[in-house]
């Protein structure tokens, strides 16, 4: 995750690359580990992802976009549902009965979350900001990327500035326990 390019461009190709994992998963036979490392690296693209949002676009949508208050706390709602099948998937193995179900809700919300952002938040992004704030924010959700968390935490703070206090140390403390769990990522 770093594609480049403003703030649209590059949520957009996360949310190609989150599409990629999920197809990826659904060709791996059911049981097989391959799928629970093909979630894992799912979680930490979404993770970063959901953190940098809530770090850097949703602040920039309450103050540029009509409505932009309610329009954030929608995503955010949104991330937190998301956050919470990511934690309830993080300790089971791929054979668990309740691994498949979860994988496939979690698809479900995260493709309902990224049609509501690329069909409708987006365009008032667009519409609501000069060219040189989306590029600014592009650059800003990269770098948060890089530190965020590759777990979830679904009790941490979603909005500034507790979110930017914690997710570094979260990020931090993840790539860890990532090394020495071994976790793929």
């Amino acid at each position: 995750m770093g594609h480049g390019g403003n703030v649209i461009a590059e949520l957009t190709a996360d949310h190609r690359e989150v599409d990629d994992l999920f197809a990826k998963i659904e060709t791996q036979p059911v049981g097989d580990n391959r799928r629970r490392e093909l979630v894992d690296e799912l979680t930490v693209a979404l993770v970063r992802h959901l953190v940098a949002e809530e770090q850097y676009l949703y602040p920039v949508v309450r103050r540029y976009v009509d409505d932009g208050d309610d329009l954030a706390d929608k995503e955010i709602e949104d991330h937190a549902g998301i956050e919470r099948l990511l934690k309830d998937l993080e300790g089971r193995a791929a054979e668990d009965d309740q691994f498949d179900h979860l994988v496939a809700k979690l698809r479900l919300d995260v493709t309902e979350h990224v049609r509501d952002e690329e069909g409708r938040l987006f365009a008032l992004l667009a519409e609501s900001c000069a060219p040189e704030v989306l590029d600014e924010l592009g650059e800003k959700i990269r770098k948060a990327k890089k530190a965020a968390p590759t777990r979830p935490h679904p009790s941490a703070p979603d909005t500034p500035p507790a979110n930017k206090i914690f997710a570094p140390g979260a990020g931090m403390v993840d790539r860890v326990r990532d090394l020495l769990t071994g976790r793929h990522h």
